[in-house]
């Protein structure tokens, strides 16, 4: 039986694109990142700024199927955020979404509601 390829492919301009957000992340995203990095939460892996199918995952743990998005107001009502999280939703991913703010003012309580979501999964 052939194996599945370990990721799929992504077009070139979405992975550079990618790579210069992961050089320059907003406040949220560096304080973030922090917090995941280096299996650093109950020893998941995470990846940030992953390209995926058209989009960039701000954070996400593959083997949990967990996507983490630090956002700024402009994604309050965004048809856009719900069309992307329809389409992680399709591919078995849970989205949880953090206000800037949150993550900046409030890590404690966002790294609580992360550990008690990847737990559920």
């Amino acid at each position: 039986m052939p194996q599945e390829p370990s990721h799929r492919p992504v077009p070139k301009h979405l992975r550079q694109f990618a790579k210069n957000m992961r050089h320059e992340p907003t406040d949220a995203e560096a304080a973030m990142w922090r917090l995941l990095r280096e299996r650093r939460l109950s020893a998941v892996k995470f990846r940030r700024q992953a390209p995926f199918k058209s989009f960039i995952l701000d954070f996400v743990c593959f083997e949990k199927r967990l996507v983490i998005a630090a956002d700024g107001s402009q994604h309050a009502e965004s048809q856009r955020d719900v069309a992307r999280d329809a389409a992680f939703s399709a591919e078995g991913f849970a989205i949880a979404r953090y206000w800037n703010n949150d993550v900046l003012q409030q890590p404690t309580s966002v790294l609580e509601d992360v550990l008690a979501k990847l737990a559920g999964r």
